[in-house]
């Protein structure tokens, strides 16, 4: 597992060659505010190839966040951030490993009948009951994601990890009210709470598209202080001393900020609702910023009024800037499936991100 003293050792190596507020607290230690993500790709042996000398090259330059799921390329990119992990020249006690469990994962290639094989490998095999499938294809029920923990542990080659993600609880809403969710949420919590307790896993949270950064009357819509209390009463049901949730995923980008600007989450303290990145600022949350380059589309272009506010030699730099100068975003993450891409990638993390007058300054 991630330690205080691995952490901050891995800052202490690599920290200079950053600019001051790269390494940013996490947990007991820090993180780098650039995170490796695992989600583009084929489910191929190419792309694996090329995601271990992306993982193991962003490993030994300063990046120490490794974001994958269970259901990424098939079950390959777990594998490969297993592999890069034993090859990279550094601790597993300097990384922090975070993945997710929600989504039905295939095993190494797309099966030819997607349902056949999840009622095959899944609903008769009693992993999960069909009846707590939303969409044919995702679950977050205590057992099933105890399951699939235990998979990703297998898949990973490791005894821990440090953040685990309920992935995209709102895909439930589909098939079941929103006060129903949330008592699946609070039972997955439970299960959480207790791998917490059996020293396996560091922390939890909660990771999505949706949810936290739409309005009220959204479909998709979740409340972080329902999420919160839920979390709270399931520590209280595992006999914890505190409560282990620590972490909000969710897209934060120039063209996707509506975590920034959709007040939609009761603030924990005064009578006023907040955007999900002010709520999580003052819960004490950590915000980890997904498509941080709108699936690569910033790389190419940013709208002129925001980019010339930005620091960075690249679009690709000064997007990432971009995400990990908003306020509450601990670390911004990028898809690192491509060797050449690395380099540019950590070394958008050598210039300072916006001060919060000039980040607000590109609203205004």
């Amino acid at each position: 597992m991630a330690t205080k003293r691995g952490t901050w050792g891995y800052r202490d190596e690599f920290g200079d060659a950053f600019a001051r507020t790269f390494f940013r607290r996490f947990g007991p230690g820090v993180v780098s505010s650039i995170g490796i993500g695992t989600y583009l790709g084929d489910p191929t042996d190419t792309a694996d190839a090329r995601y271990r000398e992306a993982l193991t090259a962003a490993l030994e330059s300063g990046v120490n966040l490794v974001d994958t799921a269970i259901n990424y390329r098939c079950q390959r990119s777990e594998r490969v951030v297993g592999e890069a992990l034993r090859e990279a020249d550094i601790s597993r006690e300097e990384v922090v490993v975070a993945t997710k469990g929600g989504f039905v994962p295939f095993d190494g290639s797309r099966p030819e009948d997607p349902g056949a094989y999840v009622r095959d490998e899944f609903v008769r095999t009693g992993i999960v009951d069909g009846e707590e499938l939303a969409r044919g294809s995702h679950a977050i029920a205590p057992g099933y994601l105890d399951a699939m923990f235990d998979r990703s542990l297998d898949n990973l080659g490791l005894d821990t990890v440090d953040c685990y993600y309920v992935h995209n609880p709102e895909t439930q809403l589909a098939v079941r009210s929103r006060e129903d969710v949330y008592d699946q949420l609070e039972a997955a919590f439970e299960v959480l709470e207790e791998r917490r307790l059996a020293g396996e896993l560091g922390v939890y949270g909660v990771a999505t598209w949706k949810a936290f950064r739409v309005p009220r009357d959204h479909q998709s819509y979740l409340s972080l202080p329902e999420v919160r209390t839920r979390a709270e009463r399931a520590a209280d049901a595992a006999g914890a001393d505190d409560c282990g949730l620590a972490a909000v995923q969710l897209p934060f980008n120039v063209q996707m900020a509506d975590a920034f600007t959709v007040e939609a989450h009761r603030h924990p303290e005064e009578d006023k609702d907040v955007s999900a990145l002010w709520y999580a600022q003052e819960a004490g949350l950590d915000v980890f910023a997904s498509a941080s380059l709108a699936q690569g589309d910033l790389a190419a272009s940013i709208p002129e009024a925001v980019d010339e506010q930005l620091s960075g030699e690249t679009a690709a730099q000064r997007a990432l800037n971009f995400a990990r100068s908003a306020p509450g975003v601990t670390c911004a993450l990028v898809g690192t499936g491509s060797p050449e891409h690395v380099a540019e990638n950590v070394a958008a993390g050598t210039f300072e991100p916006l001060g919060a007058r000039a980040f607000d300054a590109v609203f205004e």
